[in-house]
């Protein structure tokens, strides 16, 4: 018996998330003697990526390589992974909590008859049943959940959990899934996708800016900042109304919820509408001319001095430390 991971991968490489996800699985294996971590990669990727999620502590990766795989079709994603679950004849399965993979965990959940708990942050507690620490209300608080099924599915929160890296290669094998048309039943027309050199929901480090940078032409000292960081950039909800930035670096509640491992914010209030989406966050740091922005209340490192003074000086400093 093992437990299998669903891995999700874009432009050729497995997300961080997805290994986050194998590292979880790797731990519980170990706590609750389940076997060893099967990952299953849907879809075109090389070989070589997907022996590397050993190091995160997969011993072997299903490879369905069917090109019709690609687009992420949901119906067709679960059915696959339902196919590889009997197949292994696995009782539990863990995937990084994403907007695909929450759609494709309550299709399996159905599927497979498992229970189902979401942003998930830590081990489950197996000494008297099987109970999950999970954050709800956007990082405000936690919930503990007890799952009584048989199966259970558990969906990863982002940066909850350390990512081990010392695994060796795993084996890749082909899988065969018996996909028929109904699985395809959907089609998906177009797809937007994020630009940039780090893309916002899987960076570690976010440099996010508002409107006190005045307008779009000062964008520069933050993208230098991201530069010189190997950060995303982000930006309020006001400046992706305004047009300065694009709508998909919009973070907050109504926007991308993120959990990197530091937040800086320049020139952004902290209005509770933006902090539900990056209260989750290890470390903020604000940047703010305003003493009184609410934003210093959630910060774990405050700057109060202009931007248009504090920002440049420090991308200086963290040019001559990197």
């Amino acid at each position: 018996m093992s437990i299998i991971v669903y891995i999700e991968h874009a432009e050729g490489k497995v997300k961080k998330t997805s290994l986050e996800a194998v590292s979880f699985a790797h731990a519980l294996a170990a706590q609750t003697g389940e076997g060893d971590v099967v990952a299953v990669a849907l879809g075109t990727i090389a070989e070589e990526e997907l022996a590397a999620v050993g190091s995160a502590g997969a011993s072997k990766v299903m490879h369905a390589a069917d090109s019709k795989l690609d687009e992420g079709v949901i119906q067709a994603h679960a059915s696959a992974l339902a196919q590889a679950y009997k197949q292994v004849g696995a009782k539990t399965l863990v995937l990084a909590k994403s907007s695909l993979g929450d759609a494709v965990a309550a299709r399996l959940a159905v599927k497979v008859g498992a229970g189902l708990a979401s942003n998930v942050v830590e081990l489950p507690k197996t000494d008297s049943g099987y109970t999950v620490k999970r954050s709800i209300y956007t990082g405000k608080a936690f919930a503990f959940s007890t799952i009584t099924t048989d199966d259970k599915i558990l969906a990863i929160k982002k940066n909850a959990i350390d990512l081990k890296t010392d695994g060796e290669a795993a084996q890749v094998e082909q899988f065969e899934a018996a996909l028929s048309e109904s699985d395809f039943a959907s089609t998906i027309t177009s797809t937007e996708r994020a630009s940039g050199d780090v893309l916002l929901p899987e960076a570690d480090i976010v440099v996010s800016g508002g409107r006190g940078l005045k307008g779009p032409e000062n964008w520069g000292m933050v993208e230098d900042m991201a530069k010189i960081l190997g950060a995303a950039t982000a930006c309020s909800k006001p400046v992706s109304d305004l047009e300065w930035r694009p709508h998909h670096e919009h973070v907050g509640q109504t926007g991308i919820k993120v959990a990197p491992s530091l937040y800086i914010a320049i020139g952004i209030s902290g209005a509770i509408q933006h902090l539900a989406g990056v209260n989750s966050s290890k470390c903020i740091v604000v940047i703010n001319k305003d003493p009184d922005a609410p934003f210093f209340k959630a910060a774990d490192y405050g700057i109060v001095g202009d931007a248009f003074e504090v920002v440049p000086k420090l991308n200086e400093a963290l040019k001559a430390e990197l």
